[in-house]
């Protein structure tokens, strides 16, 4: 089976670069299951149903989130009633106060429904919120899917230190298709399949307008770093490019044996 999965898509620009690179690439090659991080979709902070259904409505099947799932309140209800949409699993739970949503799921192939694909996301801990422990997290999470028979798993680790992502990637070698890496919005150059048969990628980079920095306004961006002082962020206008990665996994073993790298820096979309 082969599954493509896009990094973090930033505001308008990134979902329109989205959806004209998804029709671009679903063009030319055969792929079963498209998986989006859309922590950023609404205007660059957090995620709305109404766009999540866009989503949805143009053949995403799955989409993960990040430490901005929270960002529009909304979600919170939606999380609750849809099963495609996850956030990181490692958020704290109690039984008082119990976090809406999943950190897993399953899917069936639109096209192939004897095909089945589980994806878990956690997040880091490194240089963000002290959350519970991702590698235990994702153990669990794991475990759930095996308990449903899927096989075939794919971990999103929303996560800013590449060593952490690194090192979570080789601690679920062999246990699962694919480890990609979310959040930092640039894309790394180090694909690989591990030598247990997991597909890994530092990060897959971001979907939306690349002249920005991280998908923000140069401008206020380069302000905040020069005078230290609160500047409210804007997503960048422009044209958008993208940044993806198709994994091929064996629905047998659960294992890769092929992971490519994509990224345009622009693409040309229709404006609606």
């Amino acid at each position: 089976m082969n599954l493509l999965y896009f990094g973090d898509v930033f505001g308008k620009p990134g979902r329109m670069g989205l959806f004209a690179a998804m029709k671009k690439i679903m063009c030319n090659h055969p792929i079963d299951f498209v998986i989006v991080n859309g922590e950023n979709l609404a205007h660059g902070r957090g995620i709305t149903a109404d766009l999540a259904m866009q989503l949805w409505n143009a053949g995403v099947d799955i989409v993960t989130t990040g430490n901005h799932v929270w960002d529009q309140k909304e979600i919170s209800p939606f999380l609750e009633q849809t099963s495609w949409i996850i956030r990181p699993a490692n958020f704290p739970s109690p039984a008082s106060y119990p976090c809406p949503g999943k950190g897993s799921c399953w899917v069936e192939s639109r096209k192939s429904p004897n095909k089945k694909l589980g994806v878990i996301q956690v997040m880091g801990r490194v240089f963000m919120d002290t959350l519970d422990c991702p590698f235990q997290s994702a153990d669990r999470e794991l475990q759930s899917l095996r308990s449903e028979g899927i096989q075939a798993v794919l971990v999103d680790f929303h996560g800013e230190a590449s060593s952490e992502k690194q090192a979570f990637a080789h601690y679920m070698d062999g246990r699962v298709g694919a480890v990609v890496g979310s959040h930092s919005h640039v894309q790394t150059a180090d694909e690989r399949i591990l030598p247990g048969g997991t597909a890994a990628i530092t990060d897959v980079g971001m979907t939306g307008c690349f002249d920005s920095v991280i998908g923000v306004k140069k401008e206020t961006s380069i302000r905040r770093f020069l005078t230290k002082r609160p500047v409210k962020f804007e997503p960048a206008e422009g044209p958008a490019g993208y940044g993806a990665v198709i994994v091929e996994i064996n629905s047998s073993t659960g294992l890769a044996s092929r992971i490519v790298r994509l990224r345009e820096s622009e693409i040309e979309y229709a404006e609606v």
